[in-house]
Order: structure tokens, then sequence, then C-alpha cells
């Protein structure tokens, strides 16, 4: 497992021991990890984004913290603030990691999130042109978390 997968599962599990909002201390957690603190602030950036239904605040200083609060709602605004947050353009990544946040905070069912990523893979979409695949693949899942929402 990737070191940058272990600081996730590391911030996960602390959010559901603490009821979804803990406290964490940068050069703390990366000495008990075993990593540089660059590597949190990582994880964290890109994990942890109001996208993917996280809060996180911060406070410089000796005696600083960083509070990474899981947001609560329920699903059909999850689901719209998915949609509102993707842009024009969804690279398949990206989409991969908004599907399997989804899968955790339990928006979608395995079976749709199987037949999402399977419809915004770059093997369905082999016919298109690299240069437009992630516009379409940005405007498929739109129109697929719509459906959900009906």
């Amino acid at each position: 497992m990737r070191m940058s997968d272990l600081v996730a599962k590391y911030i996960m599990e602390m959010l559901d021991e603490q009821n979804g909002t803990t406290e964490i201390q940068r050069n703390e957690l990366a000495g008990s990890l075993g990593c540089v603190p660059s590597q949190i602030n990582y994880v964290i950036t890109s994990r942890f984004t109001p996208e993917q239904g996280y809060i996180v605040e911060s406070r410089r200083g000796g005696g600083g913290y960083i509070r990474i609060s899981r947001v609560k709602m329920d699903r059909g605004t999850a689901l719209m603030h998915i949609i509102n947050s993707v842009g024009k353009t969804l690279d398949r990544a990206t989409a991969e990691a908004m599907l399997n946040n989804m899968l955790q905070q339990q928006i979608i069912d395995v079976q749709s999130a199987k037949i999402i990523a399977a419809a915004l893979s770059d093997r369905t979409l082999t016919q298109v042109e690299q240069d437009k695949r992630d516009f379409i693949r940005a405007n498929l899942f739109k129109n697929m978390l719509l459906t959900l929402c009906s």
C-alpha cells in the first residue's frame, strides 16, 4: 500500500472514531506514520476536499492543527453538490476518485458505481479523440448522476 493510501486510511479511521470530525497536528502525524509532513498536506488537499464531502480548517503556529470534518448531507444534496463540482472536463482518475468517495459515503451502490466507471472508461471512449474525452466524460458523469437524483 502506498504511503498516501496509508495516510488517508489513518485519517478516515480517525474520522470514523471521532464522529466525523478530527484534529491532527501535521508534524506529529507524519512522525507517527513515518513520512514527511508534505505527504500529509498532499493527502489532505487531494482526498479531503469540499467536492469529496469534507471541510478542512487549519491554524498555523506552534499549537497549530488541521481540523477535518465530514459534511453530512442527504443523498440528493450530495449528488447535486458533486454534479456542481464537476467542471467542463473530468479526467479518468478524478472520476474514479469521486466514484470511490461516493461509495464510501454510501451515496451510490456498488452496481451503479461499476456501470458509471465502465461508461467513463478510456476503453469506452476509445473512438473519441483524446483531447475531447475529458469533456465527454464530464458530461456523461453529470448526466448519469442527474438520473440518480430522480
